[in-house]
């Protein structure tokens, strides 16, 4: 049995991947990392590296996917596979780190709360906007990041590299996931990493937007599945 290292995403815990931790542990040994102790990609990698078996699968959504990419940068020779859900490997824009430093500063003196919320629209498909159990899982994920560890977060995703000029050097089994109605990193993203990473899988969900292991989380168990055992 391997060892997996699942990285979640911005505003998120553990509690993305709970759909994974139950349908793959007869597959995986799990480890949900750590990515809220760090105001940088580096530290964060150093962090993870440290705690993570000598060698591992790695998977991580949206701002996971970022970490990621620094991990096959520092530490190729550790990762065995790579899954890349939901994310980019593009750095952020001005425009779009000074969004994210706007949010920090409302969340400082709005709250949290509020301000994770106008997130979700572009976070969540349309059609499971009414879905009170998803999104209580997605405001309680938020609760428990917290303001400081948010800023922590948005510090590290926005002073990011720029990941497409390393896709080529990627030399392990790779899943490339996205949803098809995923507005935060869209299809458009998911095909340029699929693209510059040779012999990698692209698997697009159909009726899912960016919490892809959330919101469709048997086909997200089926091609995880099928990136463990087969590929």
């Amino acid at each position: 049995m391997q060892d997996l290292v699942l990285i979640p995403g911005l505003l998120c815990t553990a509690e993305l991947y709970a759909p994974q931790l139950r349908a793959l542990r007869d597959v995986a040994r799990m480890q949900v990392a750590d990515h809220t102790c760090c105001a940088s990609i580096d530290d964060l990698v150093t962090s993870i590296l440290a705690a993570a078996a000598p060698t591992f699968a790695l998977c991580g959504l949206s701002m996971g996917g970022y970490i990621a990419f620094e991990i096959m940068r520092r530490a190729p020779e550790r990762v065995t596979k790579l899954a890349l859900l939901n994310t980019a490997a593009k750095a952020d824009t001005p425009e779009r780190s000074a969004g994210r430093f706007a949010l920090v500063a409302r969340a400082e003196h709005e709250g949290l709360g509020a301000v994770a919320k106008t997130l979700w629209p572009g976070w969540i498909h349309p059609d499971r906007m009414a879905d009170a159990a998803l999104l209580a899982t997605v405001a309680s994920m938020a609760a428990h990041t917290g303001v400081t560890h948010f800023a922590r977060q948005q510090t590290a995703i926005a002073h990011r590299a720029d990941s497409i000029s390393g896709l080529a050097a990627i030399g392990v089994p790779t899943l490339v996931l996205v949803g098809r109605q995923d507005q935060a990193t869209t299809v458009a993203d998911a095909d340029v990493m699929a693209s510059g990473i040779k012999g990698s899988t692209l698997t697009v969900i159909e009726n899912c937007a960016h919490l892809s292991t959330l919101e469709q989380p048997d086909a997200v168990n089926r091609a995880l599945s099928t990136w463990l055992t087969t590929l």
